[in-house]
């Protein structure tokens, strides 16, 4: 809920903190912002194109792909990456629905059940709270009720971030733009970015079969190239698993990503009648530990 995240709202105007009123957040200069009734707020700036956001379908189709549970194994490899943060903000820029940082809140929730006494325990008195961060109202929406502490913002990876200074634990990054300052910027000293990318064998039997995007072998180097100015990278680890997905999942997973853009849907259908159901698909990701 927005209530978790308030304290580390900044006005996208003036930077100034922003103070929640009701449904309303506002600033110091005046500046306000109104809860949308599905629970995300928007802090775009007026100037913001919102055209590169995904769309209510290829939110659609992610929702229905994650929640069957066929990415588990990268929710699982970025929640145990995720282990010994905190307490405090996690911070999702392209959250999406909110699936991953879901998840990884819920396995740090876990892992204070087994310590009462830790900061994060019910006797510690501190909390984890998750700022959803996505241009996509319509992932957004679904974002905002994917745990009780997740709050939805609306905002430009590649503009200022609406979070202030220091404000982030951990920041997470999972299929999304990178936007090395500004993450440098709201994790507080000593906070840990974690970047999960695909290599190129994710999805590779799909990209031959309906000639999907494919993902640039030289991917790994030029993350760590982009993100070299602001952070060391210090692990990394590698995470490949096995797909079976009927003829429905591939259509999904093409659906929910950036082939999605570029696909048209009666190609699509003509070669996926061509593949045998299930098909066996690889899925290979890096996760990456940055400070």
């Amino acid at each position: 809920m927005l209530q978790d995240i308030e304290h580390s709202l900044a006005c996208p105007h003036c930077a100034h903190h922003l103070v929640l009123h009701g449904r309303t957040l506002r600033c110091a200069a005046g500046h306000s912002f109104d809860q949308a009734r599905q629970g995300y707020v928007s802090l775009l700036p007026g100037d913001a194109h919102t055209g590169t956001g995904d769309t209510a379908e290829m939110v659609a189709a992610r929702a229905d792909f994650l929640a069957a549970g066929h990415y588990r194994p990268v929710a699982d490899a970025l929640a145990d990456a995720a282990r010994g943060t905190g307490p405090g903000l996690v911070a999702d820029l392209g959250a999406g629905t909110g699936y991953y940082l879901a998840h990884v809140l819920d396995r740090l929730e876990a892992l204070d059940r087994l310590d009462p006494g830790g900061p994060g325990g019910p006797l510690g008195g501190e909390r984890w709270a998750g700022a959803a961060l996505d241009i996509s109202k319509y992932a957004l929406r679904r974002a905002a009720k994917a745990h009780p502490r997740i709050g939805a913002v609306v905002c430009d990876a590649w503009r200022p971030l609406p979070l202030l200074d220091g404000c982030a634990d951990l920041v997470l990054n999972v299929f999304a733009p990178r936007n090395g300052p500004e993450l440098r910027r709201v994790l507080r000293p000593g906070g840990r970015l974690l970047v999960v990318s695909p290599t190129s064998r994710h999805l590779r039997e799909l990209v031959a079969a309906l000639g999907l995007l494919s993902v640039d072998e030289d991917k790994e180097r030029r993350i760590d190239e982009k993100l070299g100015p602001w952070f060391d990278r210090a692990e990394r680890s590698e995470v490949e698993f096995r797909l079976r997905l009927s003829h429905a999942d591939a259509a999904a997973v093409v659906a929910m990503g950036p082939s999605a853009w570029h696909t048209d849907r009666e190609r699509l259908a003509d070669s996926l009648a061509g593949l045998p159901e299930p098909v066996e698909v690889t899925g290979s990701v890096l996760v990456s530990t940055y400070r």
